[in-house]
């Protein structure tokens, strides 16, 4: 019995990985189902899922800009501790540093600069299909 908990603590959700790795980039599910082409129950759904297929997740990786092993092999443990070690590093003169959180650094500003240029674009095109319909309608 002891085995089965272990067993079960040690399996990895992948999306409940996706989840933490969305949210933290402060992403909704409804920008990355736009993102997907899918719909945002859909992308609920996925995050309830042990599992994803390894197509699915190979697109879900480019939207977000990480690797598909970011997203399998997330640790929320070694995410803080990454952090942490991130703000406590100090960098003096002639001094080396070396910071672990540089093989999972996810900037979320780009993201952010990214989903506004879509949504820009996305309301530019309504103002154009909007004079369309008013010159067409005189």
């Amino acid at each position: 019995m002891d085995i089965k908990v272990k067993d079960k603590v040690n399996q990895r959700h992948v999306g409940r990985n996706l989840q933490r790795i969305r949210v933290y980039l402060g992403m909704k599910q409804e920008a990355l189902a736009s993102d997907l082409g899918v719909s945002q129950q859909e992308i609920s759904k996925i995050e309830k899922q042990d599992e994803i297929e390894d197509g699915l997740l190979t697109k879900i990786a480019e939207v977000l800009g990480i690797s598909t092993d970011v997203i399998k092999d997330f640790d929320v443990e070694k995410a803080i501790c990454n952090i942490n070690n991130y703000k406590d590093a100090t960098i003096s003169p002639g001094a080396i540093a070396t910071v672990y959180a540089h093989n999972q650094q996810i900037n979320p500003l780009e993201k952010v600069v990214e989903l506004y240029e879509r949504l820009l674009k996305s309301e530019q095109e309504k103002i154009e299909i909007l004079r369309e319909c008013i010159k067409q309608g005189k």
